[in-house]
């Protein structure tokens, strides 16, 4: 997201929840309020983007740059600013300086730094200069970003981090084809095949719930022209029978992820009932429960036991794979909750946004991975939901890939997940994840 739309956000954000504020003349007489109060003229002296009308960044007789934060106690964008700026000064102690100041308490350093709405970051480099200020919330990401855009080392000559990168196969995938899930890439049981006829070749799926999530990622799908060209396997001879005219056992699992066997025969479907208890249903009843919970970014069919979990507002969602569940924020402009599983452990991960990065991370050590594959134009493009995850620290998602050795791809920040989402536009996300079209 583009700097002058953060602002736009924040200010409205602020507006609703007092992050804006009045600078008092009279120190003696500022009092916080919780109420919003445009900055005035008179009180707040107006500093033009890059002028040098600053104060100077405070010396602490180190020259180092400083990232100097203007706030308050009781501003909603600013007490959740708090956490990045400690973390940063913890993990950047001797590299860079970072100092808050809440201007309630101090009204006379707001009419000093020209500050009209909090809260506010202005970015010095190691001779005092100020290079940049931004107003309203600002992410760890965007701040490091920052600093890389303005040429300002802040490595102290320590090689950045880079991650776990895997652009080749540890070991090629040598399993036959035909005994690999198209959409999934799990293995096939023979007892739950599902072919999809092509034009040249048929997509073999491990069972009806992939064939779902495949018509789901077709653009404009026609549903009876899509279902016609769908067999499933009989759970009970092994032969293939047109999807439309199977009769469907439809269980639970012990997670209470629904199981699907499909029966040529409605008695022999029954009998099967007898001892794996379930509702038998026809095509188009089992159509109407597989499509009935999607990806709130890409729309795709989903089971609420494999998904994310996504809180938009008052509104409870769900996105198809972690990095989905970041989409959510860019398709419906607007913050999210996000509770994530790591994909080697199930352990929670909660990610919360504001104005289009990242506002919290729980566990603060949580990474993703970013399954990438190259095309024949020898461009990197995404492997698809099936191959990302979030973890909650490295050693859990290197176990993950330990398991997975034909997986290229490779380790970034959860922030440039949700951040490679906020890029899109709205034409990009309304391709995201169909066939022929994820890139």
């Amino acid at each position: 997201m583009k700097t002058p739309a953060k602002i736009v956000i924040v200010l409205a954000v602020g507006l609703a929840v007092a992050g804006a504020m009045a600078l008092k003349k009279n120190k003696a007489s500022a009092e916080p309020s919780n109420e919003a109060a445009p900055a005035t003229a008179a009180s707040v002296p107006a500093a033009s983007p890059g002028a040098n009308t600053a104060a100077a960044a405070p010396t602490t007789g180190a020259k180092l740059p400083k990232l100097l934060d203007l706030g308050a106690g009781k501003c909603i964008p600013c007490k959740m600013m708090a956490p990045i700026l400690e973390g940063l000064k913890k993990e950047y102690a001797g590299r860079m300086d970072v100092e808050f100041i809440d201007v309630w308490q101090n009204p006379d350093a707001g009419k000093k730094y020209g500050i009209e709405m909090i809260p506010t970051q202005i970015f010095y480099d190691a001779s005092g200069k100020e290079r940049f200020r931004h107003v309203g919330f600002f992410g760890k990401e965007d701040i490091l970003g920052k600093w890389k855009e303005l040429g300002v080392d802040i490595s102290g000559g320590k090689p950045a981090a880079t991650g776990i990168v895997r652009e080749t196969p540890v070991a090629a995938d040598a399993r036959p084809r035909d005994a690999v899930c198209f959409m999934c890439d799990e293995n096939v049981n023979l007892k739950t095949k599902t072919l999809v006829k092509g034009q040249s070749e048929q997509r073999v799926l491990c069972g009806p719930h992939c064939y779902f999530i495949y018509f789901s990622s077709i653009m404009g799908a026609d549903p009876k022209a899509e279902e016609a060209k769908v067999s499933v396997t009989d759970w009970a001879s092994g032969n293939l029978v047109a999807a439309t005219t199977a009769n469907y056992l439809y269980g639970m699992d012990a997670k209470g992820r629904p199981t699907i066997k499909a029966f040529a025969d409605k008695d022999a479907a029954a009998k099967e009932q007898q001892t794996s208890p379930g509702n038998l249903l026809a095509w188009d009843v089992l159509r109407s429960k597989e499509l009935a919970t999607r990806c709130a970014f890409c729309d795709r069919a989903v089971y609420p036991e494999d998904a994310c979990g996504v809180k938009f507002g008052t509104t409870h969602g769900h996105g198809c794979c972690t990095h989905c569940s970041m989409g959510v924020a860019a398709r419906l402009q607007q913050d999210i909750e996000v509770e994530a599983k790591d994909g080697q452990t199930g352990e929670l991960i909660r990610v919360k946004t504001l104005a289009g990065q990242i506002a919290s991370l729980e566990p603060a050590t949580a990474t993703a991975w970013f399954g990438q594959k190259k095309g024949p134009d020898g461009k990197w493009a995404s492997a698809g939901c099936f191959k990302q995850g979030f973890f909650v620290n490295e050693a859990n998602l290197q176990k993950w890939l330990d398991a997975r050795p034909a997986m290229t791809g490779r380790q970034i920040t959860i922030a440039q997940a949700l951040a490679d989402k906020m890029k899109l536009s709205p034409e990009q996300i309304a391709k995201a994840c169909k066939l022929g079209e994820c890139k």
